[in-house]
């Protein structure tokens, strides 16, 4: 017999206790709930899963502070966000702006050639 037959065959003896849920594999597998709370995939916890989310209070946030607390705080935060940019070269910008040029000279001369061509059409139409 081969390693992996008997293992498959231990595997098989413990059944009843192998969740029947992928909740209750996980909380198996990292050590939470036991028995048949970890069969059914329900929780005995208060708060997990099947129970309505708390509310927040407004009393139970952090304190909002003055003005100018709240406006400094909120600069940090946008210098912090700018440093996770990623800015283009020179270079970049260069090849970038000159395609958006080339694309809007294209643009407005396939617009004024349309133009032209339904002005054209118009007046051979209704003189």
């Amino acid at each position: 017999m081969s390693e992996d037959s008997s293992r498959r065959r231990r595997a098989s003896d413990d059944d009843e206790a192998r969740p029947v849920t992928a909740a209750g594999r996980r909380r198996r597998a990292s050590g939470d709930g036991a028995g048949d709370a970890a069969d059914t995939g329900t929780s005995r916890r208060p708060g997990g899963k099947g129970t309505a989310t708390p509310t927040r209070d407004r009393a139970q946030a952090e304190p909002e502070g003055s003005l100018i607390t709240r406006l400094r705080r909120f600069l940090r935060e946008v210098v912090a966000e700018l440093r996770k940019v990623h800015w283009p070269t020179r270079r970049q910008i260069v090849v970038y702006t000159f395609v958006v040029l080339v694309f809007v000279a294209f643009m407005v001369s396939l617009v004024a050639g349309l133009d032209w061509v339904f002005a054209k059409a118009v007046f051979a139409l209704f003189g």
